[in-house]
């Protein structure tokens, strides 16, 4: 498995884990929208926002800035793990 195959993974499995979800994390959409109200995606809430940037700071060692970074970094998985591997490198 490649490192962003294995990223993907990660970050799937951070967001079921801390987010308390009772979904398989394989079910995740990679393109899918994490917030909002569309019918692929996982509906999530400014809660669900908060929590998640702990989990990715606390699991990745990474810090989220500023809101406007968030918001785009936070809108699919493959946008999550492009601004963690941004943040890696």
């Amino acid at each position: 498995m490649d490192q962003g195959q294995d990223l993907d993974r990660r970050v799937k499995e951070l967001i079921v884990r801390q987010l308390k979800l009772e979904i398989d994390p394989a079910s995740i959409a990679s393109s899918a929208p994490l917030f909002g109200d569309s019918a692929e995606g996982l509906g999530l809430d400014s809660i669900d926002a908060l929590e998640l940037v702990l989990g990715i700071e606390k699991e990745f060692g990474i810090k989220v800035q500023d809101e406007e970074v968030g918001v785009k970094a936070f809108a699919s998985v493959d946008a999550l793990c492009a601004f963690i591997e941004s943040k890696a490198a």
